[in-house]
């Protein structure tokens, strides 16, 4: 069904969203840099986030790119549909975000290293929208699987939010909660700029540092 734009730009109720399916989406590949197998089980030592920046395709590399990563996948989180496809994100009825999966190595990446990525890699203050991709699915949003690092994350918001201010940026409307189900987007999704060097990447930071 066609959405009006403005429709795209207003997170559905439960009520709402299209139901999905019970069926997981097909085991990828994996990945095509690091090598390792994209789905759990992880080993324990690892820590994990799910990160929404816009178009998961750039976003996935800049995390990949990292020292200490054990491995990264782009999915939809954050909404009510159960195991969606990408055409029913695109529909803004599922209430997801595009998001990356990442699994690193606490040893040897601070989460604060990812946070400065994160914030510094994408404009925080756009809402529902990130450069000319618009709808809920690009909205920001950061999800964290221990409590501890969402304390990290708002801190860390409320101190970049005051230095965007004085760029005369807006609030930051950066969604920061627990890590909800994480589905993994099709496998046509998963490192797309490695086998697309020259794909869409709309990524760009407001060029206020962190």
């Amino acid at each position: 069904m066609w959405l009006s734009s403005s429709k795209k730009l207003t997170l559905p109720t439960p009520e709402e969203a299209l139901p999905g399916r019970s069926a997981r989406m097909a085991e990828s590949h994996p990945h095509l840099v690091l090598g390792r197998s994209l789905t759990p089980p992880f080993p324990p030592e690892m820590a994990q986030a799910q990160f929404g920046m816009g178009c998961f395709w750039g976003a996935e590399r800049k995390f990949w790119q990292l020292p200490g990563i054990w491995v990264t996948a782009v999915g939809y989180s954050g909404g009510y549909t159960l195991n969606p496809t990408y055409e029913e994100v695109c529909s803004g009825k599922t209430g997801h975000a595009e998001t990356v999966l990442v699994v690193w190595d606490p040893e040897v990446l601070k989460f604060e290293e990812l946070l400065t990525l994160f914030w510094e890699s994408h404009d925080p203050t756009q809402g529902m929208a990130q450069g000319n991709d618009v709808g809920t699915q690009y909205r920001s949003v950061l999800y964290c699987s221990s409590h501890d690092h969402v304390r990290e994350a708002i801190a860390s918001r409320d101190a970049f939010e005051a230095k965007l201010r004085v760029a005369g940026f807006g609030p930051i409307t950066t969604e920061i909660n627990e890590s909800p189900a994480f589905y993994y987007a099709e496998p046509y999704h998963q490192q797309y700029l490695e086998r697309n060097p020259d794909g869409y990447c709309g990524l760009q930071g407001t060029g206020v540092r962190c």
